[in-house]
C-alpha cells in the first residue's frame, strides 16, 4: 500500500531534471547603501552579485545604487529612483533588475506592474546557479527543495516569468501549472505544499543513509574544508587526495559533500570531505534545504577554514563563514585557517597576513605549496601527535598489531624483554601505551 508520502526515486533521477534556458540574458544591477554601509562595501557586494549574474549566464549592463536607510516597503527602492532606472533600461536594452537582496512577493510584483521592469532578486539567482550546477540525486533534491520554498509565496508573480524565464514552474521542481484565478492559485499551493513534502521526505531517506554511512566509520577521524565560495576548497581537496574534484573558477562549482580517506603519518585514519561554499546572504531556506550535505561539516572533528589570502576583502569572508557556521550550529568545532592562493602575494603581504594569523596555514593548493606544513599542523591540531620508543613485553602481541594500525610503526626490533617500537601515536591513543613508554620524543 503506498501513500502520498512514498518516495518514487525515478521522479528525482538525472533524465528528470530539466536544464534551464542558456541563453544570455542583459541585466542591470541595483542595491540600496544603508546609513551605516560605506560606498566601498556597498562596490564589493554589487561585484558579488555581477560574479553570481556572469555565473548564472545574464550579461551585467550596469550597477545603480540608492542611499536610503530602510527598503521602500511597497517596491524596496524609491518610486522616482524606479521611474529613472526604467527609462535606463529601455535605453541600453537591459532584460532585468537584479536587486542584491531577498525581495517580499509584493515588492517584486509592484516594481513589475507599476514599472514595468522585470526584476528578480538575488536568490532567484543563486538558485539559478544551483539548479545548473546541481549533478547528483542529492543535489537535485536540495535545489529543488529550496527553489519550491522560495517559489510557493511568489506564485501570482512568478505566472508572468519565473516559469516563462526557467523552464516551467514544474522544471522548478514543482506540479505547479499555470493558471489565472484564486482558485488556480489554491491548487497551485496545494501541489507545490505536496512536492515539498515529497522531497522533505526524499532528504529525510538520504540523510538517514548518510548517517549510517558515518557510523559504518565512526573510528576515522573527520576533517571538512569550509570556506567562502571560490575560496579554492576543491583544488585543495584534490591536493590532499588525487580525488579529481571539478576544479572551475565560477562561484558555487561544487555542491555536493564529496569524501575521501586520508592517513596521516601516525597511521590513523581521516575522512577528508570537500563542501558547498559558503556566501554573504545566503537565503535561509537555501541552507535548510542543504541539511543532509552540512551534516558532514556537523560530525567534523576538525575544520580547515579555507581562505582566497588574495582578496583584499578576505577578512569580510571569513566573518561571513564563521557566521553561517555559527547559524547551523558548528560554531564551536576546532577550526584551523588556512589562508590559500599565497602565490598571488607579496613577500611583504605574507608577512603581514602571517603577523594578523599567526596559527594559520599558509598555502597554494594550485602549485602544491605549503601542503605538508599544513599536514603537520592538522596532525598538532587534530591528533596532538606524539613520537615514542616503546618496550612491550612478548605476551602483548595482539597490541603491536593493533598499534601498525592506528600509529605510524617507524622501526620494530625484537629483543630477550619482547619487542621495542618507534613510532608516531595519535594522543587520543596515548592511552594503550603509557605502561611501555621508555622515550617521549614528543
Amino acid at each position: 500500500m503506498t501513500n502520498e508520502y512514498d518516495i518514487d526515486w525515478a521522479e528525482f533521477d538525472a533524465e528528470e531534471w530539466e536544464e534551464l534556458d542558456g541563453d544570455e540574458r542583459t541585466a542591470f544591477l541595483a542595491t540600496i547603501i544603508r546609513q551605516e554601509e560605506s560606498a566601498e562595501e556597498a562596490e564589493a557586494s554589487l561585484e558579488e552579485l555581477q560574479r553570481l549574474a556572469d555565473t548564472a549566464g545574464i550579461m551585467v549592463l550596469g550597477s545603480y545604487s540608492q542611499r536610503r536607510n530602510h527598503p521602500e516597503r511597497a517596491s524596496f527602492f524609491g518610486k522616482g529612483w524606479l521611474t529613472d532606472i526604467a527609462q535606463k533600461m529601455q535605453q541600453a536594452g537591459a532584460e532585468l533588475l537584479i536587486v542584491n537582496e531577498e525581495l517580499t512577493p509584493i515588492q517584486g510584483r509592484n516594481i513589475e506592474n507599476h514599472f514595468g521592469i522585470q526584476v528578480i532578486d538575488r536568490t532567484e539567482v543563486i538558485l539559478q546557479i544551483f539548479h545548473e550546477h546541481a549533478k547528483t540525486r542529492e543535489a537535485r533534491l536540495q535545489v529543488r527543495l529550496a527553489e519550491l520554498q522560495y517559489q510557493l509565496p511568489r506564485l501570482r508573480r512568478l505566472w508572468t516569468h519565473f516559469d516563462k524565464e526557467r523552464g516551467s514552474a514544474r522544471s522548478a521542481g514543482g506540479a505547479a501549472s499555470r493558471g489565472m484565478g484564486e482558485k488556480q492559485i489554491e491548487i497551485d499551493k496545494r501541489l507545490i505544499r505536496l512536492q515539498i513534502r515529497k522531497v522533505t521526505a526524499a532528504l529525510d531517506t538520504v540523510a538517514k543513509q548518510k548517517e549510517t554511512h558515518r557510523k559504518q566509520r565512526s573510528n576515522a577521524l573527520k576533517l571538512c574544508l569550509v570556506g567562502y565560495t571560490n575560496a579554492g576548497k576543491s583544488t585543495l581537496f584534490n591536493a590532499l587526495t588525487g580525488a579529481g574534484v571539478l576544479v572551475e573558477d565560477r562561484l558555487f562549482a561544487t555542491l555536493d559533500s564529496t569524501s575521501r580517506q586520508l592517513k596521516l603519518s601516525t597511521g590513523a585514519p581521516l575522512v577528508i570531505s570537500d563542501t558547498v561554499g559558503f556566501i554573504s546572504r545566503l537565503p535561509h531556506h537555501l541552507v535548510a534545504s542543504f541539511r543532509a550535505t552540512l551534516m558532514e561539516v556537523l560530525d567534523a572533528d576538525l575544520l580547515l577554514h579555507i581562505v582566497d589570502a588574495s582578496d583584499e576583502r578576505y577578512e569580510y569572508y571569513i566573518e561571513q563563514v564563521n557566521g553561517v557556521l555559527a547559524d547551523i550550529g558548528a560554531g564551536s568545532i576546532p577550526q584551523l585557517v588556512v589562508l590559500n592562493k599565497s602565490d598571488r602575494l607579496s613577500g611583504a603581504m605574507i608577512q603581514l597576513i602571517q603577523a594578523r594569523y599567526p596559527e594559520a596555514a599558509i598555502i597554494s593548493a594550485t602549485h602544491k605549496q605549503g601542503i605538508d606544513e599544513l599536514l603537520n599542523s592538522v596532525e598538532t591540531k587534530l591528533l596532538d601527535a606524539r613520537k615514542l620508543v616503546l618496550q612491550l613485553p612478548f605476551d602483548q602481541g595482539s597490541l603491536v598489531s593493533k598499534l601498525h594500525e592506528i600509529s605510524m610503526v617507524h622501526k620494530e626490533e625484537y629483543n630477550e624483554n619482547g619487542v621495542k617500537l618507534w613510532l608516531s601515536i595519535s594522543g587520543r591513543d596515548l592511552h594503550l601505551v603509557e605502561p611501555y613508554i621508555i622515550e617521549d620524543t614528543k
